[in-house]
């Protein structure tokens, strides 16, 4: 089978750029799936995407100008039902021939093979190779169906078609050009009003040529860069920008270091055909204001890239990705300086604005912003954090700590009411810190405030203090303490006010910070700071949280069964998880571990069955040898395990219990529970039942068996 490389491009005007990595991957990949699926490619077929502002291309190794013919075995029909009595086709069998393309000359080539039961009729043929040009076609209709584009376009075409100036085309932006190559060939398909040819465009304002012509699908990278002048692939043009980012803020010495945003590479390698890094700078004046300001404001609003010093401070120099080439690039330096200016003249006005109130005065405020039409105004929200905040204070440091707590959750929402945080939202709890400290407020009070929002996503770090920790959990029990109890929960992909992320967090602060509160205690607390404005949904919350760590902890590593079997006791103390799930590992490597939790289980099983009965264990009542053996055994052992499980040591305490399993073996061998005399059966499930809560104490262990 001859085959040649492949080179599809679709030429369109500037497409959304968060969105262009993805439509160009996803352009790329379908096609390449289409083509495979027809049999047009080969198994060492290589698919290379291409995606810059004006174009989607794939380039796709080895692909045959017709797929190879395919032999396929059909089944029709039962024998009975496809052949009469002396052995002649049935018109039912006719008329399923027929469909096929073939007629009653076919019959004496049918096979018989058995199919289940009975015996049926299969039709053997070759199904011709589909063209190139054909399998092109439905995969280019198919790549272009599945793009996930985030919004689409109605746009009217104005040649080649059925009524020119009205018949429509909906695509995420109007198309302009379609190339199709196998080799030097042009492959002729047709999409979105377009008819394929081996020209495409280059920039927009810097090409050598226009129209740039393709002399073959291989030349396709190289002839835009040389002709073009665009680099069509987005990683290449990315690690353009990239080097060339680190070169600028090198030639400006040794202090420079690019503020480097992934998300915003990746915006402006979307934004750009071919970079081209320029050094700009703003009055240093500018740098009395605090710099996640600035570095907002030049990244959000200007796609620029701040430049910070070796202490990560930020200087007054910043780095453009301009889209051209000028010999005099002073115009365009010039350009980018005089409009970031106002942006930051902007910032500065409100943070010379915003000081000449204290936080304390802009408390009333809050209760003039809606917070959720069910749980109030913000400063209602901020009276429940605030006694939230306060009983957990108290439990973790006492007066002391509660009042510090009271105070920075009182002052924590305050910044919303602030006009530079009206303007940048991002910055509330941070422009809060600085405000604080202006106040005169301590170090403390401040970081609790900019850190009560955290953590913000996964990874990212914890409260710095302890004012801080007991604030953002009392701010994340509020949430999901209200959001429950009015049953606003989340459903789906869909989460409104981030619970799942609210759970988490709650979560990390109680295991990493080794918090001694109990889950439900702290649940519990939280919902008077409510009143009568919720339900109780205290069940359904912890079950929620319980299913975050259960997730959380899969994700770090640890089997279902383990997980499973820790968060099965519901431990209270969310610090201790980690220890328990540690010993459930060490005690599952164990010899003797597959058999004590399938005893575990069977116990179990048994203490359902007979719930309510059972005794305290008399040892004058133990008559057969093996019982008396498991009565010792765990007069020596359970002891042991406990005070080991008393002092923490999970791992420990399981290990000594292991020791039980030859005298629980022996048991189950040798006893019969259910005995006839009521005392004796009473007793060994009383028996039963010390060795179980005994067993269980670190987890269910049952949940190990297999």
């Amino acid at each position: 089978m001859t085959t040649k490389n492949l080179l599809v491009e679709l030429f369109v005007e500037e497409l959304p750029p968060k969105a262009l990595k993805k439509l160009g991957d996803a352009f790329a990949g379908v096609l390449f799936e289409q083509l495979r699926a027809q049999g047009l490619t080969v198994a060492e077929s290589v698919v290379t995407p291409f995606a810059s502002p004006r174009r989607l291309a794939a380039h796709v190794t080895a692909v045959a100008e017709r797929a190879a013919d395919k032999a396929v075995s059909q089944k029709l029909m039962p024998v009975s039902v496809g052949l009469d009595a002396s052995g002649q086709p049935t018109p039912a069998l006719l008329k399923r021939l027929g469909a096929l393309g073939a007629d009653a000359s076919a019959v004496a080539g049918l096979k018989r093979a058995p199919d289940g039961k009975a015996e049926a009729l299969f039709y053997d043929s070759v199904v011709p190779g589909v063209d190139l040009a054909v399998g092109l076609q439905k995969a280019l209709d198919e790549a272009i169906a599945k793009l996930p584009i985030p919004k689409v376009m109605s746009y009217q075409l104005e040649t080649d078609c059925e009524l020119p100036g009205w018949s429509s085309v909906h695509f995420v932006r109007p198309a302009h050009g379609l190339v199709a190559l196998h080799g030097s060939s042009v492959v002729p398909v047709k999409a979105l009003g377009l008819a394929s040819g081996n020209s495409t465009q280059g920039h927009r304002f810097e090409a050598a040529k226009s129209p740039v012509l393709l002399a073959d699908a291989d030349s396709y990278a190289q002839t835009l860069l040389t002709d073009g002048s665009v680099i069509a692939s987005f990683n290449d043009r990315r690690f353009a920008i990239v080097q060339q980012l680190a070169q600028a803020a090198e030639r400006l010495g040794p202090g420079y270091e690019v503020l480097m945003d992934e998300a915003l590479l990746d915006e402006v390698t979307a934004l750009v055909e071919r970079p081209n890094v320029l050094t700009c700078g703003f009055d240093e004046q500018f740098l009395e204001v605090p710099q996640e300001c600035l570095i907002l404001t030049m990244k959000a609003n200007q796609k620029y890239f701040p430049l910070v010093d070796t202490h990560g401070k930020l200087t007054n120099k910043f780095l453009v990705v301009s889209n051209i080439s000028p010999d005099d690039a002073s115009a365009v330096i010039g350009g980018n300086e005089r409009v970031v200016r106002p942006r930051l003249a902007d910032a500065k006005f409100f943070f010379d604005q915003d000081r000449k109130k204290t936080l304390e005065s802009r408390v009333p405020a809050l209760s003039k912003v809606v917070y959720h039409n069910k749980l109030g105004t913000q400063g209602e929200r901020m009276e429940r954090v605030c006694a939230i905040a306060e009983t957990i204070g108290l439990q973790l440091g006492g007066p002391e700590l509660a009042a510090r707590s009271l105070l920075a959750a009182r002052l924590a929402k305050t910044d919303l009411v602030t006009d530079m945080v009206g303007e940048f939202p991002e910055l509330q709890g941070i422009m809060g810190g600085y405000y604080a400290r202006h106040d005169g407020l301590s170090e403390d009070i401040a970081f609790a405030i900019e850190d009560h929002y955290k953590p913000r996503f996964a990874g990212d770090e914890l409260p710095r203090t302890m004012t801080g920790v007991v604030v953002a959990l009392a701010d994340k029990l509020e949430t999901l303490v209200g959001m429950f109890g009015i049953g606003n929960l989340p459903t789906g992909d869909k989460d409104p006010f981030a619970l799942r992320r609210h759970a988490l967090g709650v979560i990390r602060m109680l295991v990493e910070k080794d918090l001694p509160l109990e889950l439900t205690a702290l649940l519990a607390a939280a919902a008077p700071a409510f009143g009568e404005k919720i339900t109780d949904a205290t069940g359904a919350l912890t079950d929620f949280i319980y299913d975050r760590l259960a997730g959380g902890l899969r994700e770090q590593g640890a089997s279902a069964q383990e997980v499973d079997a820790v968060l099965a006791l519901r431990p209270q103390r969310l610090a201790d998880v980690t220890q328990r799930l540690q010993a459930v590992r060490a005690f599952a490597a164990l010899p003797a571990a597959a058999a004590l939790a399938a005893a575990n289980k069977r116990i179990g099983n048994i203490l359902k069955k007979s719930e309510g009965e059972g005794a305290a264990v008399q040892e004058s009542r133990l008559v057969e040898a093996a019982e008396k053996d498991l009565f010792t055994a765990m007069q020596k052992t359970v002891p042991a395990a406990d005070a080991e499980f008393s002092n923490g040591d999970y791992t420990a305490s399981l290990m000594t219990l292991a020791a039980l399993r030859a005298p629980v073996d022996a048991f189950f061998d040798g006893v019969m529970v259910n005995a006839e005399d009521p005392a004796l059966k009473a007793n060994r499930l009383g028996l039963l039942k010390h060795l179980h809560e005994a067993m269980n104490r670190v987890a269910d262990l049952s949940r190990l068996a297999a």
